[in-house]
């Protein structure tokens, strides 16, 4: 190496060395709130799902509360009802927003727009909001808008809420109805990607638009369902507002979801230790849900 090369390489060094150096401090604030908000609060709750934590002392209980979560049968019938509602809500309305985006894809730009606009702006309006909506609608009395609607046909009320039978179905509906916007607005995105030569050569090759979606549509967006697929599933294992302002969990448990048994364990019952042993166990069947999902889903496709 000649010597006249030595300190032109050392100030290509220094100057990536400065450039990484500014990335790293410009990490640094979201990595502080990244570890006080979730990493440490993630590593406190692992701790105290191995104590008996109260308002008034701490217990060390070691295996206790999951020893005591085997013979729970409320915490059973909470992931129960968890994944029947994770079951349905998630491909049945990840085909619905694919359903709606195939339809709405060869549309103007405009008219898609439209539809973009009009299918995410429930997305827009609070949660809480929304559930006040669906709780006039389950109402039992005649003003339900469900109701008024079977009034009119000469049938009885339903008690669309407080059925043990009808309960779950009820709440799934809240999600189900309505509740598709944003994974509308991916998958359109999704699809504007896919180069439009390909839907010609097809065409050239006299094939339908089922054809079309089914062996160019579908396999180009697998990535973007397998985001929704994973986010899907993590959000309905988390379901809390409708269970909260529609049921409280009821009747006799028909309603009761993961998320709300934890809550009213730790902050009804002030059990902070069992509900976060049951906040661990949740933790667990994500992850495993989600893996399970990367490996069904994930698959390369080049274009």
């Amino acid at each position: 190496m000649k010597p006249a090369q030595i300190p032109k390489q050392k100030s290509v060094l220094l100057r990536e060395i400065k450039k990484s150096l500014w990335i790293y401090l410009v990490l640094i604030p979201p990595f502080i709130l990244l570890m006080t908000f979730t990493l440490i609060p993630i590593g406190k709750s692992f701790l105290l799902s191995f104590q008996e934590w109260s308002l008034h002392s701490i217990r060390w209980t070691g295996l206790e509360n999951f020893v005591r979560l085997v013979k729970d049968p409320v915490f059973f019938k909470a992931l129960q009802n968890t994944f029947i509602y994770t079951i349905v809500v998630v491909p049945v309305g990840t085909s619905i927003a694919l359903v709606l985006a195939e339809l709405v894809r060869p549309q103007p730009l405009a008219v898609q727009t439209f539809f973009k606009s009009a299918f995410y702006l429930p997305a827009v309006v609070a949660a809480v909001v929304i559930v006040l909506v669906w709780r006039w609608i389950y109402n039992p009395a005649n003003y339900g808008l469900l109701n008024y609607l079977l009034s009119l046909v000469n049938r009885d009320p339903v008690l669309w809420l407080q059925d043990s039978k009808l309960a779950l179905a009820a709440l799934t509906a809240t999600s189900l109805v309505g509740g598709q916007g944003g994974a509308v607005v991916f998958i359109l995105a999704a699809m504007g990607g896919i180069p439009v030569h390909l839907y010609e050569s097809a065409r050239l090759d006299g094939s339908t638009r089922i054809k079309e979606f089914w062996f160019i549509t579908l396999p180009l967006i697998t990535p973007t369902l397998l985001y929704l697929s994973v986010m899907g599933t993590i959000g309905s294992f988390q379901v809390f507002t409708g269970t909260y302002l529609l049921t409280m969990g009821g009747p006799n448990y028909a309603t009761t979801t993961s998320v709300f048994y934890i809550y009213k364990t730790g902050f009804q019952n002030f059990e902070f230790g069992y509900a976060s042993a049951q906040a661990v166990i949740l933790f667990l069947i994500i992850m495993g849900f989600s893996a399970f999902l990367f490996r069904t889903l994930a698959e390369d496709y080049e274009y």
